[in-house]
């Protein structure tokens, strides 16, 4: 773990136990020596109703401010928790959902599996199109067929090292951010593990940084493990 993780858990585990006037609240001494655990990082910024590019996005949008967000998420953090993801560079971790955003994933069956769609997408301007296969919100989702409101919020994790490594690779201004991990992606769910990621999203991020992937190379056993998942369900968009 690195260090400044290391000493967020430790002083997490302790600091119920100090005196009132030497326990500062919750992180914020931490925060004050150094970075925030956790920062938005700007690629996730469409996932905020004040970024204007949550207009296009058709995934989890949430209301709360940037700034408020990441000052609950890291009164939560505790680094112990950090589950690895598909890469060394990739974490995730998981907190109740403090906000009202609902599931974004459904099952595919006889009666809706009529109203998917499919496009092709790229998240930003440096990314080469992927087609991609949704559920249209407006077909699945009405008054009387609500979404249920979340349980859990997936934040999946970036290295400052990594992000830094695709935003070059990208020719993107480096980020003077020192925060060890960036928010990439939020997803709204159901269940405290991870969900697996897209079957083209693995591709994507073969292609390599150049073209808005990662550059992890595809495993088949977690790409099969994607599709047994992803070939039953589907994003509402």
């Amino acid at each position: 773990m690195r260090p400044f993780l290391s000493l967020v858990a430790t002083f997490q585990s302790c600091r119920h136990h100090l005196p009132n006037h030497l326990a500062p609240k919750r992180l914020g001494f931490l925060i004050a020596m150094s970075s925030k655990a956790l920062v938005v990082d700007p690629f996730c910024f469409r996932q905020f109703s004040e970024s204007e590019a949550s207009k296009t996005y058709g995934g989890s949008v949430f209301s709360e401010s940037i700034t408020e967000f990441e000052n609950i998420v890291n009164e939560q953090y505790d680094g112990s928790k950090l589950q690895d993801g598909y890469a060394p560079f990739c974490k995730h971790i998981f907190i109740p959902n403090f906000t009202d955003e609902k599931v974004n994933v459904l099952e595919i069956t006889d009666d809706n599996q009529h109203h998917l769609r499919t496009s092709y997408e790229a998240r930003n301007e440096k990314e080469l199109p992927v087609l991609t296969r949704y559920f249209p919100r407006d077909l699945v989702v009405s008054s009387d067929n609500p979404l249920p409101v979340a349980e859990y919020l997936d934040l999946i994790l970036y290295s400052r090292e990594q992000i830094n490594k695709e935003n070059k690779a990208m020719d993107k201004e480096i980020d003077k951010e020192t925060a060890p991990w960036g928010i990439v992606s939020i997803k709204a769910q159901n269940v405290d593990h991870e969900i697996p990621m897209t079957p083209i999203t693995s591709m994507r991020n073969a292609l390599g940084k150049e073209e808005g992937g990662s550059g992890v190379t595809l495993e088949r056993d977690a790409y099969m493990a994607a599709y047994e998942f992803w070939n039953k369900h589907a994003n509402i968009s």
